[in-house]
């Protein structure tokens, strides 16, 4: 149970890392909107970011109610994961 959360904590880690540096270009992007390299970094960021996002929902849930995929489906999925409170902690 301790490598799946040292997974878990790490592939969030990650998620939290390429918001940061998402963030932190769209600030730059503001007053330098036609740098080539910030732009393109802006977008493989967020390609990344999107690949974390659907990785951490595959395994562990939605990370936020924007992220819920709803894909193929004909129910809201975000209640039906277990509440913080309701996963076991070991």
């Amino acid at each position: 149970m301790e490598e799946c959360n040292n997974d878990k904590n790490s592939l969030q880690r990650e998620i939290m890392s390429y918001n940061f540096a998402i963030n932190d270009l769209v600030l730059y992007l503001d007053t330098h909107p036609n740098d080539i390299r910030a732009i393109s970094l802006h977008s493989q960021y967020a390609g990344k970011l999107d690949m974390l996002n659907k990785k951490y929902e595959e395994l562990y849930g939605p990370l936020t109610i924007n992220f819920t995929s709803q894909e193929n489906s004909n129910s809201w999925a975000w209640s039906k994961e277990p509440w913080p409170w309701e996963r076991s902690v070991n």
